[in-house]
């Protein structure tokens, strides 16, 4: 296939990039290269994409919206994939408009591109951020997400509500994929394992939110990539038991699905540190600190609906991932 990948120089585009790539698919990376987090790791990333050739980089900001229409017609891809957002959760205190020219300006100028290029699917990133203030666990795609506790899950929320508004009204299938937190090698600076092993390494004290009384449903990025992959390659249809007087939130009249996508499998912080600190062979400086404004306490991903539609299954225990992450950062940082 031909597949448009925007948010291609990040940690989950450009590992997706490269399994696709690995498939034989024709793949359009899309990415703004934008200075959020160290552009240097986005370029390295790219440079390990650039040499195959069925890979075509395109720099554009997707809030363009003269240059975006153009970058979807020239493409002439069969499927997206929606990886492009301002993420964070509390990078919303700091650059709230962020979030509106790329996760809802953005996200709508790739609706239109797809709307007007008779694309087959669209998948596009949503995140476990939208639970919110949901406190009954696993969290499940059915619930109620009507509490969003930051900035980042509301425009993520919203993400939803478009999409779905798109399926309606011209039969764009579309497919939101909520992530849990996700690791693994080429991750995120600003991501908790990145940040603990720096800080571990450097000597330097390590900051433990909540007291250390966080759990989250970390998932490792080979297991993301898979699950994308396959969601893919399933389009999305209308479910012909869908109500409107008992709505379920996760599918709809429309071609249009939700699912969570995540190891199912929560990890206590404290547990995930001890983890660091095996594979690092040393022990961390703690600062505990209280909960932050936007955080949530724990997450857990209930994924029986992308099991029972793509056979998704996470195999990648975080002994495993923690390992891998840190043997790719002493390489790439020659620590």
């Amino acid at each position: 296939m031909r597949v448009l990948v925007t948010g291609a120089a990040g940690f989950i585009g450009f590992h997706l990039c490269n399994a696709l790539l690995a498939r034989g698919d024709q793949v359009i990376g899309v990415d703004n290269l934008n200075d959020y987090y160290d552009v240097t790791l986005k370029q390295a990333r790219l440079q390990r994409l650039l040499p195959h050739a069925s890979f075509q980089f395109v720099k554009a900001d997707l809030a363009d919206r003269q240059a975006t229409p153009l970058l979807f017609k020239q493409a002439a891809a069969e499927r997206v994939v929606n990886l492009a957002a301002q993420a964070g959760v509390r990078y919303g205190s700091v650059n709230p408009h962020a979030y509106l020219d790329s996760n809802l300006a953005g996200f709508l100028n790739v609706l239109e591109g797809c709307r007007h290029n008779r694309v087959e699917h669209l998948v596009y990133a949503s995140t476990s951020s939208v639970y919110g203030a949901n406190s009954r666990l696993p969290f499940s795609v059915h619930d109620n997400i009507d509490h969003p506790l930051s900035l980042y899950a509301a425009s993520k929320k919203a993400n939803e509500l478009m999409a779905h508004s798109y399926a309606h009204l011209y039969g764009l299938p579309v497919t939101g994929l909520r992530f849990f937190t996700v690791y693994g090698p080429w991750g995120r600076p600003d991501m908790s394992l990145f940040l603990f092993t720096r800080k571990i390494l450097a000597g330097e004290p390590i900051e433990v939110f909540n007291h250390g009384r966080h759990a989250r449903d970390f998932t490792y990025v080979d297991d993301i990539v898979t699950g994308v992959m396959r969601t893919l390659d399933q389009t999305a249809m209308p479910d012909p038991a869908w109500r409107g007087d008992t709505p379920d939130p996760a599918t709809s009249k429309a071609p249009y699905r939700i699912y969570n996508i995540g190891n199912s499998q929560p990890v206590e912080l404290m547990s995930f540190i001890a983890a660091i600190e095996q594979a690092l062979g040393r022990t961390a400086i703690k600062q505990f600190l209280p909960m932050q404004p936007g955080d949530v306490e724990k997450t857990y991903a209930d994924v029986t609906a992308l099991s029972e539609a793509v056979g998704f299954t996470p195999s990648t225990p975080i002994d495993v991932g923690i390992a891998r992450f840190i043997a790719w950062y002493r390489e790439f940082y020659r620590v």
